[in-house]
C-alpha cells in the first residue's frame, strides 16, 4: 500500500476522478483505521464548469478549491450531508473530484456518514494527514463513464459531460495480471 503524493493530485479533475476508481479510502476513527475501495466518483472542473461551486468565482465556502490539488474540500449538502471533494490541478484551478460512493456506500451522504467525515476535515492535506488519507494497493476495477447527477442547474452541455465514474460490480484485477 502505498499513499498517493502530492504530484498525484496535479492531475486535472476529470484525469483524477478516474485515477481514483479503485483506490482505498482510508479514515482513522479513535484507535481504528477504515479502509474501503471507492467505487464512483464526479469530475468538476474550474470556473468555466457551470456545475462546478466555482463557476461563479472564489467564495468563502469555496475557497480551499483554488489550493494546490491534494486537501479536502468538504461542504454541506441540503443543510444535512457532508459531501467529501479532493482539490485537483494546480493552485488558483478550482477543481475538484467529488467522492460519490465507496465499498457498501452508495452515496456520498452515506459514505460521509459511515466515515465520520465533516466539515472539520474541511481543508485537510491528504499526503500527510493521519486522520484522512486514499491508498494505492495496485487494484484497477473497470468503470463506466455516465453524465454528473444532481446538477440540473448546469447549462446542458456541462450536465451532458461524461464526468461521473462509476464502478457497478467490484470484481478486482491487479494490474500487469
Amino acid at each position: 500500500m502505498q499513499r498517493l503524493n502530492k504530484e498525484y493530485y496535479t492531475l486535472d479533475a476529470v484525469s483524477l476522478a478516474q485515477k481514483l476508481i479503485g483506490k482505498l479510502l482510508c479514515r482513522k476513527i479513535d484507535d481504528k483505521v477504515i479502509k474501503k475501495r471507492i467505487t464512483e466518483t464526479e469530475a468538476y472542473l474550474g470556473e468555466s464548469d457551470t456545475a462546478c461551486h466555482a463557476h461563479k468565482g472564489k467564495t468563502k465556502r469555496n475557497a480551499v478549491m483554488y489550493e494546490k490539488g491534494g486537501v479536502t474540500y468538504i461542504y454541506l449538502c441540503y443543510g444535512m450531508y457532508n459531501m467529501l471533494n479532493v482539490v485537483s490541478g494546480e493552485k488558483d484551478s478550482a477543481e475538484a473530484v467529488l467522492i460519490r460512493g465507496i465499498e457498501g456506500y452508495d452515496g456520498p451522504g452515506k459514505l460521509t456518514k459511515f466515515l465520520n467525515i465533516t466539515r472539520e476535515l474541511n481543508n485537510v492535506d491528504l499526503t500527510s494527514s493521519n486522520d484522512i488519507w486514499i491508498e494505492d494497493d495496485n487494484v484497477c476495477l473497470k468503470y463506466e463513464k455516465t453524465p454528473r447527477i444532481g446538477i440540473d442547474y448546469a447549462e446542458k452541455e456541462d450536465r451532458e459531460k461524461l464526468w461521473r465514474f462509476i464502478v457497478r460490480q467490484i470484481k478486482p484485477k491487479r494490474e500487469n495480471s
